[in-house]
């Protein structure tokens, strides 16, 4: 038997010793199987999701549970994707983009593993103050979490209890990801087929890679996908940064839909041509990235420091006003960043805007990139990237640059209901908790308040 076989064979047989002492694998690899189990449930979900009258599907949620079913919305029209219902997927605490949420004719699906999570609370509270019929409200979670306990007395259209052995970002094949890919109208047993489809060599094979990079100080993987894919960064970025940023290593994803070169760099390029590629893929990183904790000496299921910043965001509300941090003029932003960039880093933008701003995002990245000759550069919203990436910028390895770029001005006011603070305050109160957590591990991080992306230019 080879390495590769071998290790493929342990990752399957759920063998801990994979990965270093006390590691939560035994409740976390429930993702091998899951698509076997979906696809047995695939005419059962159709069935249902044929009998929502709704147009639309809104879909709140954070994290893991909520970027794959974006990844499947967004490669909508491509080869192979299915008509039907639209889904939107709130993943944000923004007043503005909360209160833009047009719920006429729309289900709503509230998304979250531990049924406490704080963002999926309040959007549900704020979506039943608009809604309010239990019929058109659907949850997905685990077993005996208080998030199911609401959808019982509230009589919800259905409850859907997931594995509770899968991680929010290993669950896009279960329930948290096929629940609304049939609610759009995708044929869940043909990407549950597709899934495991995936080599299961080649995964590990991609893993090792991946790990063995990072650890010869090519710890930059920059995924290259068509531009018609460049959704699929949102989840692969995800699924490496929270797996494998930790006890002070790491791989550091960078999607792009361009060749960027660089000494750190560790290239994968990937060649989807239809939306049931992306269940091939989703599977093969799900392994890979195991195998890449392995190499790498860590847990790849945990996530220590993402509580960090939640409990910080807690203890700013604990104690109202908010606190006024510094802020910079967002035109000394590139003069910042080029005099604290050095090689081996990267820079993270980290955008508490509305959405709705992709392209004006992604071309702030591209400009960063070029004005520091071709750095790595990652760019997100808050708070999503608070449940994904953030663990590994806070425990990953001290080579981030962090931009924080927060609203300037007063937010629209978007009451919470039975809290004593409104969406701004919340989204506020998120950005100065991972501020003080960015500080808090040695990072170096640049606050800047914009009406506009391009003022930072």
């Amino acid at each position: 038997m080879s390495g590769t076989e071998e290790l493929a064979a342990r990752l399957l047989g759920r063998d801990p010793s994979l990965w270093p002492e006390g590691n939560v694998s035994s409740n976390r690899l429930g993702w091998l199987e899951v698509p076997q189990e979906l696809a047995q449930e695939a005419k059962g979900l159709a069935s249902w999701a044929a009998s929502i009258e709704q147009s639309r599907v809104i879909l709140l949620g954070m994290g893991g549970s909520s970027l794959g079913p974006a990844v499947l919305q967004a490669v909508r029209g491509l080869a192979g994707s299915p008509a039907g219902r639209t889904l939107v997927v709130c993943d944000t605490t923004d007043p503005q983009t909360v209160g833009g949420l047009d719920f006429s004719d729309a289900f709503v699906l509230v998304s979250s593993k531990s049924g406490t999570t704080l963002e999926p609370n309040v959007l549900l509270e704020h979506a039943w103050s608009e809604v309010g019929d239990p019929k058109r409200f659907a949850a997905v979670t685990d077993p005996g979490t208080p998030l199911g306990a609401l959808a019982k007395e509230r009589g919800f259209n259905r409850l859907f209890e997931n594995r509770p052995d899968i991680g929010g970002r290993y669950s896009v094949m279960s329930h948290f990801g096929m629940v609304p890919a049939a609610l759009i109208g995708y044929d869940v047993a043909e990407l549950c087929e597709r899934a495991l489809g995936a080599g299961v060599n080649e995964a590990v094979e991609l893993g090792r890679a991946m790990g063995e990079a990072a650890r010869a100080g090519r710890d930059k993987v920059t995924i290259v996908v068509p531009e018609a894919f460049a959704a699929f960064g949102l989840w692969v970025e995800q699924l490496i940064a929270e797996s494998t940023g930790k006890r002070g290593t790491g791989c550091v994803p960078v999607p792009t839909t361009e060749h960027e070169p660089g000494a750190d760099r560790h290239r994968i390029e990937l060649s989807p041509t239809s939306a049931q590629d992306l269940a091939e893929e989703f599977y093969r990183f799900e392994l890979a990235i195991p195998i890449a904790g392995h190499v790498l000496g860590i847990d790849p299921f945990d996530e220590p420091n993402v509580a960090e910043s939640k409990a910080n965001t807690n203890k700013v509300l604990e104690s109202l006003p908010l606190p006024t941090l510094a802020e910079s003029p967002p035109g000394e932003a590139l003069g910042w960043l080029k005099e604290r960039y050095a090689e081996g880093d990267y820079v993270s933008l980290q955008a508490y805007l509305p959405f709705g701003q992709d392209a004006a995002l992604d071309a702030l990245r591209r400009r960063v990139r070029d004005h520091l000759g071709g750095a790595p550069v990652t760019a997100g919203y808050g708070p999503r990237f608070l449940h994904s990436t953030g663990q590994l910028h806070k425990g990953g390895p001290n080579s981030v640059v962090a931009l924080q770029i927060v609203r300037r001005g007063t937010a629209p006011e978007l009451p919470i209901p039975a809290k004593p603070y409104d969406f701004a305050t919340l989204i506020a109160a998120q950005s100065i908790g991972d501020h003080q957590s960015l500080l808090a591990h040695g990072r170096r991080v640049l606050r800047v308040a914009v009406d506009d992306l391009a003022e930072i230019a």
